[in-house]
């Protein structure tokens, strides 16, 4: 029997890419609309659970609800009354709308159908790249970006590789972001564990946006309420916060632990390099606070309006820039 598989398939009007580890007693499920993945099951002795909270069907693929597992590009997060400027050149996202009506936030490709450019899997993995060029000049964005995203299903877990690629003729701010809910039983989140090991809080006004300056930058020390340096129950905290100053462990990898003592199920979420933005899910439509959204960031919310993000953000033209984060299933 082949370890690993990769099939295309249909969840009702939408295509999806299905990749299997058949001898590990994994599974999961991408939707190419959105490149959002919907299901990361795991063969618990004859029992199959999902650690991931996505969208159920074909209509919650389309309408979006809760950004559930969103690629976030060229941003992630709200970009503060949708403006900014970049290279001296004042932008608006949405001009001619006004007052409560402006937001943007999560990037350009949510509703985009990814093509499929790559399917495979062999005795290591399985396999899928979607691509798009969704990313075009468009109000308050001149700029082109080719967008790449492979999903790798092996023995270790399931890796995120993005590749935002410049195509255009001048520099263009960009950066990557996903936005997963996870669940570890049907139930609150209040009773499960979750360590970040990040050493500074990003602090928000009412409107999400991180104040101005060093003003956003709170040490966890002086946080206690928030501060998940070591493994603790969430309780009844409402969280809604970016972590920064992450500390990664000997192999470079920063790895945020989620844990229900009652099940023993526990995941980690990995990155790279960034931020982790933490969100109990208290203003969600479907299910509040029955999954915890921990999104790798590139960088934090608002960064095109954040002087000290400027050369991170930055990528020139002809270049391309990679991020990789990740999900480890940690079994008993």
């Amino acid at each position: 029997m082949t370890r690993f598989l990769a099939a295309e398939a249909m969840l009702g009007a939408q295509p999806v890419v299905q990749l299997e580890d058949a001898v590990g007693g994994r599974r999961v499920c991408i939707a190419r609309l959105g490149a959002a993945l919907l299901n990361f099951e795991v063969d618990e002795g004859g029992a199959w659970f999902d650690y991931a909270d996505g969208y159920r069907d074909d209509m919650e693929i389309v309408a979006r609800a809760g950004s559930r597992f969103a690629i976030m590009a060229p941003f992630g997060g709200r970009i503060a009354d949708a403006r900014y400027s970049f290279d001296g050149r004042a932008q608006d996202l949405q001009p001619g709308v006004e007052g409560d009506a402006r937001a943007s936030r999560h990037g350009f490709v949510r509703g985009t159908t990814f093509d499929l450019a790559a399917l495979a899997a062999d005795e290591r993995k399985a396999q899928v790249t979607l691509t798009t060029r969704a990313i075009r000049p468009q109000p308050g964005y001149p700029h082109s970006i080719d967008l790449a995203v492979t999903f790798t299903l092996d023995a270790a877990g399931l890796t995120l590789e993005v590749v935002m690629r410049n195509v255009g003729d001048s520099a263009a701010p960009c950066f990557f972001g996903w936005h997963p809910y996870f669940r570890l039983a049907d139930a609150f989140v209040d009773d499960w564990e979750l360590a970040i090991p990040a050493e500074t809080l990003v602090r928000t006004g009412a409107d999400l946006i991180a104040l101005p300056g060093e003003a956003a930058y709170v040490a966890l020390d002086d946080a206690p309420a928030l501060d998940f340096r070591e493994p603790r129950m969430i309780g009844d905290h409402i969280i809604d916060q970016g972590y920064t100053d992450l500390q990664p462990d000997a192999d470079g990898r920063i790895r945020t632990h989620l844990r229900d003592p009652a099940s023993g199920r526990a995941l980690v979420v990995w990155q790279e390099r960034g931020l982790m933005h933490a969100f109990t899910a208290d203003t969600i439509s479907r299910d509040r606070r029955r999954a915890i959204a921990l999104e790798p960031m590139e960088c934090m919310a608002n960064a095109f309006n954040r002087p000290e993000c400027a050369g991170a953000i930055r990528l020139e033209p002809g270049a391309e820039r990679r991020y990789r984060c990740g999900v480890e299933i940690m079994t008993a």
